[in-house]
């Protein structure tokens, strides 16, 4: 028997994001896959040829109202709904159901820190879903319950942790992530209508107040005794898609281009979806557009004595979507690079 996949919030950008992924991989184009209820909000009982006309094989489908009992009886249900609405879901379905949510309900384990960032009572928290984290492929691999992580902390801790792990920087990092406007979602906001993103960048949740703040220190603290300092300023910018993330941290003595070149290398010398690029080559978004690919930079900056880690990733496929599957993947036992394609879209 195939087994049968739900997508909750489908006409969203990520979960339109998820089916993309799902109609290539070779267990549906197999038989051995089933996508099975696309459910929505506002959207539910309007047909997925309007709604949705780029997936065109399932163009004949309807979107059914989000319900525990829409969503029952399915192996694996991905939960692309707004942050506070997946943890009754969650709670409700059957517990050998693999549910993976795409939104932040379980990604913090401090209960005082997601208070303070969403305002609501804290859920609990599920296995984190950055396979190449050391120690996360083990945790995945055994559990039916896995959180999708934050678009920004996705991109960022890839590009940083190698240097934390590895004890190539002092903790104290200063990180500025450029990202394209459906990051935010499919939603109605005049700060993202065109008229107001065309040809203007514009930082917010300046500070400490993004809610991704939380994420990038309780990633990076796992792999360092030191205290972890985080300053982290997002840049909305004209894009659809993408995020470029700049970050940078004081040298450790004796660390020089050589050393860091040699640990970023050996740390993400076997992972399909982190590429170290040559000397002199910067990451750019329009070369992971489309793929879950997450391109990588590390240079030592000697004039100041810092680290400069860069990193580019679509913030909808390896941000989200890509890293959904890529879960997915692993806690079903399948090939981890399943549907998920390495070659970005370009120009």
């Amino acid at each position: 028997m195939p087994y049968r996949i739900a997508v909750a919030g489908a006409t969203g950008y990520a979960g339109g994001e998820i089916l993309r992924l799902l109609l290539g991989h070779p267990h549906y184009q197999s038989g051995e896959m089933e996508i099975g209820a696309l459910t929505g909000a506002s959207n539910a009982g309007q047909p997925v040829a309007e709604l949705m006309p780029q997936l065109v094989e399932l163009s004949d489908r309807v979107i059914e109202d989000t319900t525990v009992e829409v969503l029952a009886g399915h192996d694996v249900v991905f939960l692309g709904l707004p942050h506070g609405h997946s943890a009754a879901i969650g709670a409700a379905l059957d517990e050998d159901t693999l549910v993976i949510d795409c939104a932040a309900d379980f990604r913090l384990r401090d209960a005082e820190q997601w208070q303070h960032y969403y305002g609501s009572e804290h859920a609990g928290s599920w296995p984190y879903g950055i396979p190449e984290m050391p120690g996360h492929r083990e945790a995945l691999a055994n559990s039916r319950r896995i959180a999708v992580p934050g678009c920004f902390p996705t991109g960022g801790t890839l590009a940083i942790l190698p240097a934390v792990a590895g004890g190539l920087v002092e903790p104290d990092l200063a990180i500025t992530s450029i990202t394209g406007v459906s990051g935010a979602g499919k939603k109605a906001n005049v700060s993202l209508l065109g008229a107001e993103t065309m040809g203007s960048l514009k930082a917010y949740n300046t500070s400490g107040k993004h809610r991704h703040t939380p994420e990038f220190e309780q990633n990076l603290a796992e792999y360092t005794d030191k205290d972890v300092t985080i300053s982290f300023t997002p840049v909305l910018a004209p894009l659809p898609r993408g995020i470029l993330t700049t970050a940078t941290a004081p040298l450790v003595d004796g660390v020089d281009q050589e050393a860091a070149t040699a640990t970023y290398r050996a740390f993400y010398d076997d992972e399909p979806f982190v590429h170290l690029l040559g000397a002199g080559q910067q990451p750019q978004t329009q070369n992971i557009v489309g793929s879950n690919m997450c391109h990588v930079q590390v240079e030592v900056d000697e004039r100041s004595g810092r680290l400069l880690m860069t990193s580019a990733i679509d913030n909808l496929t390896k941000g989200t979507a890509g890293a959904a599957v890529q879960c997915m993947n692993i806690a079903l036992g399948n090939e981890e690079t399943a549907g998920l394609p390495r070659v970005g879209v370009t120009p």
